[in-house]
């Protein structure tokens, strides 16, 4: 029997169009030394070396599908600063459209500044708003996705939740039902604040821990019939197609109506989970756009996520070792 033709199933995703829409977050990383501690307090001081920028939150699981070569375009609100147009200049370099981000005299750019010594963290400075936009940006929000939808007719949309205020409940309802009107395919990564707002879409992510504290559940040990409960109780109240859910190193657990499964995670070593889960609703709304293989879906969307996490720092999935690690992992006939 012939293995599945992985190569050619990744040679389709340039065709698919994906849009993502949600918080957009810039990550700075200060670099430096420290050979002393401050006359002014007592607290070290960093000799600045090196800063980073990096394209964090919804804008992350933008260049996972960008580094295997979607059509993605985000839609967002951000402020009208220099963060902003930092951050849009680092994903038109990804090949990620933002014609259809909303830069608001209103708001502020998440900007999130790691300042770092001999790769240890020492401080982390948030400068952000989480309050929800105004009425005024989500109107002008949502006229951005219905001439995002008419213009372009992606394939999949992917609600990306960081609970920044972007994603607000009228928001979300307004942008699900536009796509059901379309025939769109809808995922969600859902934050707590909204998380029972996201009605009949069609894969609904959250992790397992998220999933335990929207349900109130306690139990702690991962077992098959703790994840049927939560798709089931999921289900009853948000009526979606698909609960696929993040167990952190136990793998993924993926719920449709004609299947179920845990599956385990692959060997690896581990070096950072950060941006793990933008790497996982990305791989997988793709991939389920591209073929409607839900433990397909899953597969590899797991195989991307354990991935990103040999990597230090947010970072995009590599589609050419992706692609190997695919084939060979999952052997499917």
């Amino acid at each position: 029997m012939n293995k599945f033709d992985f190569e050619t199933l990744f040679s389709s995703f340039n065709k698919i169009k994906v849009g993502v829409i949600g918080d957009l977050m810039l990550d700075t990383y200060w670099w430096g030394k420290v050979d002393r501690i401050s006359p002014e307090a007592p607290v070290p001081v960093v000799t600045v070396t090196k800063k980073e920028y990096r394209i964090g939150g919804a804008g992350n699981v933008a260049i996972n599908l960008s580094s295997l070569d979607a059509i993605v375009h985000t839609l967002s609100v951000t402020g009208k600063d220099d963060d902003a147009d930092c951050l849009l200049s680092l994903m038109n370099e990804k090949n990620v459209d933002t014609s259809y981000v909303i830069k608001s005299n209103e708001r502020i750019t998440t900007n999130k500044t790691r300042i770092i010594s001999k790769n240890q963290q020492m401080m982390r400075l948030d400068a952000e708003m989480t309050s929800s936009i105004s009425k005024n940006n989500e109107e002008l929000l949502i006229e951005a996705v219905k001439k995002y939808i008419k213009t372009e007719s992606p394939h999949i949309v992917i609600l990306e939740d960081y609970n920044k205020g972007v994603l607000t409940e009228y928001v979300i309802d307004q942008i699900i039902s536009i796509c059901k009107i379309n025939q769109i395919l809808i995922a969600v990564d859902p934050k707590r604040k909204n998380f029972f707002n996201y009605k009949q879409v069609d894969i609904f992510k959250p992790n397992f821990s998220e999933a335990k504290e929207a349900l109130n559940i306690i139990a702690d040990e991962v077992s098959p019939e703790l994840l049927n409960e939560i798709h089931q109780e999921l289900y009853n109240k948000l009526n979606h197609e698909i609960s696929f859910i993040t167990l952190s190193e136990k793998g993924v657990f993926f719920h449709s109506k004609n299947a179920q499964r845990l599956i385990p995670t692959h060997i690896r070593t581990i070096n950072d989970v950060s941006g793990a889960g933008d790497t996982v609703i990305a791989v997988a709304s793709l991939v389920y756009a591209a073929t409607k293989n839900t433990e397909l879906m899953a597969e590899m969307a797991n195989i991307a996520g354990g991935l990103v996490c040999e990597e230090v720092g947010t970072a995009a999935i590599n589609k050419e070792r992706f692609l190997k690690e695919c084939q060979d992992l999952l052997n499917y006939h």
